[in-house]
């Protein structure tokens, strides 16, 4: 055994010793040295290396790197990508698990993909502002740097929810892990729950559990997919000075999980702060490209009006916003769904508060 493996099976040991749940993943790898790689990657069964990359790093640094190929592989984020754009999304991944780990005492090696401004993100808010911010020069030759995962097609799903059942029970759960896995605290998904249901209702009754809904399927909360005729709505998002970059990134990621929840749909979608900064109709196939020019006051009328002029018999109204503005004087005849970060006052409709 050469001094890289012996580091490598120091570390596997000390993992699965200090972090049971990590470890236990990081276990069922085969080690596979690999000198056309730079660091290391994994497709779940073998955890391939660079002799010269382990043997600069510490065995806590080792640990690290089986941890995050672990999570990778657990949490599916390669069959996760979709239609967005790969390195970016690779990017966004790491930084979830990243911030995860480091809050877990593990000890990044140099020049990790880690953030304190995502820390507590899902990899879809991260990926939302990266994509926002992809002009500024930081991000156009950014790529992942510690490692690459390769995801097979079927992981095994039975044996992952064994190990995460084994460390609820025995108390061995990682710090933060339940924004990965929301089943371990439910009041993390209900308002999702409920979001969903609510724009259910607004489309055909035409649904069932297979396939599940593919946004939350990883987080192991089986939702139905719904095969509609068409689902058509209008969706606003506040963009206004008084919504920070973060709850901006998760209004959008919600936006996101709509359309990739319906087969048929027709959504509107505005971004709005005094008045109407920019509007676009998605169709399914559409890549989710938006603009989010604002920053000024908060007046919802324009979308009111905008929705009751020129959209034809709407049936929702989505509005994704802090409710902190000026408010119609009359009521719409449309049902309409204030989606608030923080319990706040409107005139009509319905609020869900998201966590």
């Amino acid at each position: 055994m050469n001094p890289v493996e012996a580091k490598l099976q120091k570390a596997k040991a000390k993992l699965m010793l200090e972090h049971p749940y990590f470890g236990s993943i990081a276990s069922a790898l085969a080690f596979t040295p690999n000198d056309d790689i730079e660091a290391f990657e994994s497709n779940g069964t073998t955890f391939a290396y660079n002799d010269e990359f382990l043997e600069s790093c510490t065995v806590e640094e080792i640990e690290f790197a089986l941890a995050n190929a672990a999570m990778h592989y657990a949490l599916e984020h390669q069959n996760r990508t979709g239609r967005r754009e790969g390195w970016l999304w690779q990017l966004a991944t790491d930084y979830a698990i990243n911030s995860m780990l480091i809050k877990n005492n593990l000890h990044p090696p140099d020049r990790i993909n880690y953030q304190s401004r995502f820390d507590g993100m899902y990899a879809e808010e991260i990926y939302a502002v990266l994509e926002s911010e992809i002009d500024e020069k930081e991000y156009i030759e950014e790529k992942p740097r510690n490692e690459k995962i390769v995801q097979d097609d079927e992981g095994d799903a039975e044996f992952l929810e064994q190990l995460l059942q084994k460390a609820i029970a025995q108390d061995e759960l990682p710090k933060d892990l339940e924004r990965f896995f929301p089943q371990i605290a439910e009041s993390r998904i209900d308002w999702r729950s409920a979001l969903y249901q609510y724009v259910q209702r607004h489309a055909k009754e035409d649904y069932r559990f297979f396939p599940p809904n593919k946004r939350y399927i990883h987080q192991g909360f089986a939702l139905p997919s719904l095969h509609s005729e068409l689902l058509k709505i209008v969706v606003a998002i506040d963009t206004s000075g008084s919504i920070d970059e973060t709850l901006l990134a998760q209004f959008f990621a919600e936006f996101e999980a709509i359309m990739q929840s319906f087969s048929s749909y027709e959504i509107e979608l505005i971004a709005c702060d005094s008045k109407i900064q920019y509007r676009q109709t998605f169709y399914p196939g559409d890549l989710l490209e938006y603009r989010t020019k604002g920053g000024g006051g908060t007046d919802f009328r324009p979308v009111f009006h905008y929705v009751e002029t020129q959209i034809d018999n709407p049936a929702l109204l989505l509005y994704f916003t802090d409710a902190q503005g000026r408010f119609p004087e009359i009521e719409p005849g449309f049902d309409t769904l204030w989606v608030l970060p923080e319990a706040a006052e409107v005139p009509f409709g319905e609020t869900l508060i998201i966590e």
